[in-house]
């Protein structure tokens, strides 16, 4: 029986009997012997000072790097939360020159992977201020997950028993939850899944990727109907060439010639009016399993569904040989003023997000055209002559200017026919233009606090924000209220992408990480867990099985949204991933980054990839690495692969003309 049940009982067959003076002693020598641990215990916690959290941790750290290397990459994992917990610890007991001190002594060992959360830790200059950052509350109320194998976790309690490292002991007690395994370590290239903060529920995660995700395609798309209109066309030409063979048979031979002849030119005609590449394209993403979508979605009009009939035929097959076409549209003498960037669907309109609270629009066709105030590149500052010709007439100035934010503009989104545009602000609303009648249609509102992002659902209609309370919600455009408000995220919600079925949507976070969205119940399904740092950019693949994600620290990964797993992480830009974009066949993604690059991946060969690094120890990113295509000096704030398979950037030039 426990110590409680005991006492309990006790206490009740002393009551049951009448023995009260008895009783009274007890309860008595129970209080008295309460206090005295009490007192123990905090005499206990003002002994134990800065000293033996710097001892304690000095000594832990040396064991850790002097242990064997199979289980070396292992035993340092457990470094890092120690480290901040003793630090935050010493803060709490009111020692900051000691704190100070403990932190620059040991900084060094967790830069690398940790910079940008050490910097923030180093702002903590008073105890207040455990409570007032909102990274180090999260840190001390939650618990961190480390995986470790059986042989690793045996090491580390036979060192704190042997070393008597008590304080090291408390510390990992009550701030460490371990993943224990059996069999070898766990791979030094699964380091990014291995470390990840979790809250008071530490089984929230598992829990809910156990949920079942509809990852396929919406039936009777365009792209399905292309597919049946071209095995129609091959049907129709086999029939044709079995005529053909049998007229040959009985006609001369010069007559065969002149028949084949015009068999050919027939093939060359209707390979050519469908496209080459769109078979082989199409068939691909034919193997994605069908869904039905749980929104009621709008009906494509004649015009647009012929308008992507047209691009489909004329798309290029893109693969590790044949890489895309691309077009970096770059704004010149923006003042850092340009907060975002947005590419129509078929490349035609790009849209600026500025800090004076404008919109503006471009219509790619007009540029270049003589302008009758003169010649003035893309983006021109607020003095140039251009800026001011407002009232002029369509067609006599580059852009279309839309003014009603009273904050400034961070993100908008075109609609996949270009009539409509969104955008978002840090006055918490969303705005609705139309890009033909160059006027606010809708103002919506619902949000407390800047709306960091906003996106387009796949066929227009629906559209999904984010936002720094914490939440994304869903709406449409005949409503002025949200639909659904999904949250959860610990943080701000910076960037939203729509699943390629319309039925989910994904949210990064400054959290550190993703969340995958049922639109029908507002409920999480999927919460993907290895990043480092903010999540800034996110991509969806055409055929709806895998999600990119990019972070601040310029880290790619790639998830397999069925299991909820990173299939890899792409390592090769040096900071923060602003855009990403699945190519039309899914096989090529491109990452656009503030370090002025735009990278090519190849994610066909993503699984190989990863068996090889586990065989060899080789770094899977550099297999994958395609292509890098450097600006001068121009951040890529938006990559856009149009639906003819060419790819469209946009970025500021940082640099002086």
């Amino acid at each position: 029986m426990e110590d409680e049940e005991i006492e309990k009982a006790l206490f009740a067959y002393l009551k049951k009997k009448g023995f009260w003076q008895t009783e009274r002693a007890l309860q008595e020598e129970q209080s008295r012997i309460s206090s005295a641990t009490l007192t123990e215990t905090a005499l206990c916690r003002s002994e134990r000072g800065p000293a033996l959290y710097h001892d304690g941790y000095s000594k832990l750290r040396t064991w850790a790097y002097g242990s064997l290397d199979l289980y070396k990459h292992e035993l340092l994992r457990v470094l890092y939360p120690v480290f901040i917990h003793c630090f935050m610890d010493i803060i709490a007991d009111g020692h900051m020159q000691e704190a100070r001190a403990f932190f620059q002594s040991f900084r060094e060992d967790h830069e690398l992977m940790h910079l940008r959360d050490l910097r923030k830790l180093e702002g903590i200059l008073s105890p207040s201020h455990l409570e007032e950052m909102e990274l180090a509350r999260s840190l001390r109320h939650s618990k961190v997950n480390i995986k470790l194998c059986e042989y690793s976790y045996t090491l580390l309690l036979q060192y704190l028993r042997k070393a008597q490292s008590f304080t090291m002991l408390e510390v990992i007690n009550e701030h460490i939850n371990f993943e224990v395994s059996s069999g070898q370590p766990v791979s030094i290239t699964d380091d990014l899944d291995v470390l990840a903060l979790v809250g008071n529920n530490q089984d929230l995660a598992k829990q809910v990727n156990q949920k079942e995700v509809h990852w396929g395609l919406l039936e009777d798309t365009v792209e399905e109907r292309l597919e049946k209109t071209l095995s129609d066309s091959e049907k129709v030409e086999g029939e044709n060439k079995d005529m053909d063979v049998d007229d040959n048979k009985k006609r001369p031979a010069d007559v065969g010639k002149q028949g084949a002849s015009s068999k050919k030119l027939k093939k060359d005609k209707i390979v050519g009016a469908m496209g080459k590449g769109v078979r082989s394209e199409t068939s691909t993403v034919s193997l994605a399993p069908r869904v039905k979508p749980e929104l009621t979605l709008p009906i494509m009009s004649n015009e647009m569904e012929q308008s992507i009939l047209n691009d489909l035929r004329n798309r290029v097959q893109l693969n590790s040989m044949a890489l895309p076409s691309i077009c970096l549209y770059t704004f010149v003498n923006t003042h850092h003023g340009l907060n975002c960037v947005s590419i129509s669907s078929d490349g035609s309109l790009l849209s600026g997000g500025f800090s004076d609270s404008s919109l503006k629009v471009w219509d790619m066709s007009k540029m270049g055209q003589p302008l009758k105030a003169g010649p003035h590149s893309l983006g021109e500052s607020e003095s140039a002559p251009s800026e001011l010709l407002v009232g002029l007439e369509e067609g006599k100035r580059a852009y279309t200017l839309f003014q009603g934010h009273s904050g400034p503009v961070y993100s908008s989104s075109f609609c996949p026919t270009g009539e409509f545009i969104l955008s978002s602000s840090s006055d918490s609303t969303i705005r609705l233009w139309s890009t033909k009648l160059n006027a606010n249609l809708v103002c919506y509102k619902g949000h407390n606090y800047p709306v960091w992002d906003v996106q387009f659902g796949p066929l227009g209609h629906y559209f999904v924000s984010a936002s720094h309370d914490r939440t994304a919600r869903i709406w449409s455009m005949d409503r002025i209220q949200p639909l659904r408000i999904m949250a959860g995220h610990l943080s701000d919600v910076d960037c939203v992408r729509w699943h390629a079925n319309c039925n989910y949507i994904a949210t990064g976070s400054s959290d550190k990480t993703v969340r995958l969205w049922d639109v029908q119940s507002g409920e999480s399904v999927r919460i993907f867990i290895g990043h480092r740092s903010m999540v800034l950019s996110l991509a969806m693949s055409p055929d709806g099985r895998y999600m990119a994600s990019g972070d601040e620290d310029g880290i790619v990964m790639i998830w397999d949204l069925s299991t909820g797993r990173c299939v890899t992480p792409l390592l090769g830009h040096n900071t923060c991933i602003w855009s990403l974009a699945f190519s039309c066949e899914g096989n090529i993604v491109a990452s656009g980054s503030a370090d002025s690059t735009v990278k090519l991946w190849d994610v066909t060969s993503s699984n190989k990839a990863a068996k090889l690094d586990d065989i060899k120890g080789s770094t899977s990113s550099r297999l994958r690495l395609l292509k890098v295509f450097a600006t001068r000096s121009t951040p890529v704030y938006t990559l856009q692969f149009s639906r003819r398979n060419m790819l469209f950037a946009a970025g500021a030039f940082s640099g002086d003309i």
